[in-house]
């Protein structure tokens, strides 16, 4: 195909093929296909958080169905069957407010990873990154406490009532997903360590941990404000 200028503008004229093109006649480029600009990753790690939200929404759920039970059966003259403590005689406020601090807080170095990332900083994304992950860990780790110390001190274990048991599933779940998070965190850690992040991969990769890092500390304080202060607040 070739172009003329005549005086009322150019002209496209139609030639043979040369022999010369891609194969689809006139030597003409294959147009890219048409992006819808969405990164499929992202898309991919919201979908997961919508389905955890359904999930973690049911267990919440369920343990308020549970919350006023002790009551319940007092009311029918049925108290006897109510075995071990009420929740606001076992929490301790203060020993979860300093948990629930510092998960909190690793936000914070998350976003700190993230700009580190972001500048091309290698040395301050690994400090970040560890340093959300240790906070995870501490976290974890007060979690575990607080489980044993309901079982051995309070007596009060999956099996002992219904606050029990939709207690212990409820924050268990969450507790594994903030380990699924903290192996995340890392493996990034370790991969930057041996490796190197290069700078084009560097901000995605930790923004997708960070959306799920973010998504799991969201979830605490909702469980924390239901699960642990109302029942406080209202001494049930």
């Amino acid at each position: 195909m070739s172009t003329t200028v005549s005086e009322h503008g150019p002209v496209l004229e139609h030639g043979h093929d040369d022999g010369h093109g891609d194969g689809q006649g006139g030597g003409l480029a294959h147009a890219a296909p048409p992006s819808l600009g969405v990164d499929m990753v992202k898309l991919l790690i919201w979908t997961f958080m919508s389905s955890e939200c359904f999930l973690f929404g049911t267990l919440i759920i369920t343990f308020l169905s549970y919350l006023n039970r002790h009551h319940q059966l007092a009311a029918e003259g049925l108290a006897d069957l109510w075995k071990g403590p009420v929740p606001f005689e076992v929490y301790d406020i203060p020993y979860t407010s300093v948990s629930a601090f510092v998960l909190l807080l690793s936000s914070l170095t998350m976003v700190l990873a993230l700009a580190a990332a972001q500048s091309n900083q290698q040395r301050q994304l690994r400090i970040w990154l560890v340093a959300t992950a240790l906070l995870g860990m501490v976290f974890l780790g007060g979690q575990f406490f607080e489980f044993t110390t309901f079982k051995t001190h309070e007596g009060i274990w999956f099996d002992t009532n219904q606050f029990g048991s939709s207690f212990f599933m409820l924050t268990g779940f969450h507790g594994a997903h903030v380990t699924v998070g903290v192996a995340w965190l890392l493996s990034l850690w370790l991969y930057s360590l041996r490796r190197g992040i290069s700078p084009a991969k560097a901000p995605r990769l930790v923004e997708i941990a960070g959306l799920y890092w973010h998504f799991v500390d969201i979830v605490w304080i909702v469980i924390f404000t239901v699960v642990y202060l109302t029942p406080t607040a209202l001494q049930i």
